[in-house]
């Protein structure tokens, strides 16, 4: 209640400021220009999460994360264990309670699972979280995290020729058609191939709309899928259209209209494994490593920078101890006579020159990494 004999003035439409421009939506939309071939993955340690001290602040520190990933296009992430990710019983009082049984909190006794789980969640569009994620400790306050606002979390009320669904259930027809496989991705994020029995069924899949999509093929129940439409230009009634829709791999939005179609999660046993279990034809063609000890970020962003030409990029953090930590941790690598780190990547960088703080910690370091080589990605990356 505010003073008395003061009335509250009632607080209207947001009006378009002196140059025309309408401040009460917002502009930053996504509209993509072309198609887009190539890829970005960022690679970082779990044991990030064990080094948070409590329920809270694992989860906003994921959050973090998984804001720059959307900001800067991230189209994959590696979840890597570098040997730290120890179990930590102290900081939160009440985890003991979800520590053993199915659906366990995973944040102390498992991080890289933690860190996995809730990364998946958030890049969920909202209407298929309640359909492929269950209640579960791990996601107990990620409703209070920011929203990814990506361009595939579509509402009801916006059109786009590509959506995300879920697969509702299948309905019998007579009309045989061939086999037919696709990628899709699991409740991690992992793509995984899918063989789709067409020859008799149709199945329902609910896309956010009021009405429940139908694609000519059979697909199990609670599935994630991409649809494709017939048309890009949006039906006049969004409440009642022609629902009907074909299957097609997650990436097709991206390579065919150059949508920013989220992020794909990958774990990875140790650092050896984000190169050897890539899930790119040919593996990465452009790799970096961040490290206070590497060149200097300049380097690389110079009009003198002789970075190539990349299909897919990948760029690697270190947790607390560093990446240096990570490898002597990777009997591959130690098996292998590999003593530094930097000898695995092309570029060995340093990301910020002369800090002012002893250490940069990870989260902080993925916004200032994708920030730095944003106009290297965008340049350098083969369409």
């Amino acid at each position: 209640m505010g003073p008395p004999g003061i009335k509250k003035r009632k607080r209207g439409p947001e009006r378009p400021t002196d140059n025309g421009v309408d401040t009460s939506k917002p502009t930053a939309v996504f509209q993509p220009t072309e198609g887009r071939t190539y890829t970005l993955s960022v690679a970082l340690p779990g044991s990030i999460i064990a080094n948070a001290q409590s329920h809270d602040l694992k989860t906003s520190l994921t959050g973090q994360i998984a804001r720059a990933l959307a900001v800067f296009c991230v189209d994959e992430v590696v979840i890597f264990d570098d040997g730290q990710g120890k179990q930590q019983k102290n900081g939160y009082g009440g985890h003991q309670q979800y520590e053993s049984g199915e659906g366990s909190y995973t944040g102390y006794s498992d991080p890289n699972h933690f860190l996995m789980h809730l990364l998946s969640y958030l890049e969920t569009p909202p209407h298929l979280r309640k359909h492929l994620f269950p209640m579960h400790p791990d996601l107990r306050t990620a409703g209070s995290l920011p929203s990814l606002d990506m361009p595939h979390h579509l509402r009801a009320y916006e059109w786009c020729q590509y959506r995300e669904g879920v697969t509702i259930e299948s309905l019998a027809q007579s009309t045989p058609r061939g086999p037919t496989v696709i990628e899709e991705k699991g409740k991690t994020g992992k793509k995984r191939k899918l063989s789709l029995d067409t020859a008799s069924a149709t199945t329902q899949v609910d896309a956010g709309f009021p009405q429940k999509i139908t694609i000519p093929t059979s697909v199990a129940p609670n599935t994630r899928v991409t649809l494709k439409f017939p048309t890009a230009s949006a039906p006049p009634n969004l409440q009642s259209f022609d629902a009907v829709a074909e299957a097609v791999a997650p990436s097709i939005p991206r390579e065919e209209a150059g949508y920013y179609w989220g992020y794909t999660v990958r774990p990875a046993a140790s650092l050896s494994t984000i190169f050897t279990e890539s899930p790119y034809d040919g593996g990465y063609d452009l790799t970096m490593g961040t490290s206070e000890r590497g060149s200097p970020l300049s380097s690389l962003t110079s009009p003198s920078s002789v970075v190539p030409e990349f299909r897919h990029m990948l760029l690697v953090f270190g947790g607390v101890a560093g990446l240096e930590v990570a490898a002597k941790a990777d009997e591959e690598l130690t098996g292998m006579g590999v003593a530094k780190p930097e000898e695995l990547f092309d570029y060995w960088i340093n990301l910020v020159e002369g800090q002012g703080s002893r250490t940069i910690r990870t989260e902080e370091a993925v916004w200032l990494g994708l920030m730095g080589l944003r106009e290297v990605v965008t340049s350098k990356g083969k369409r």
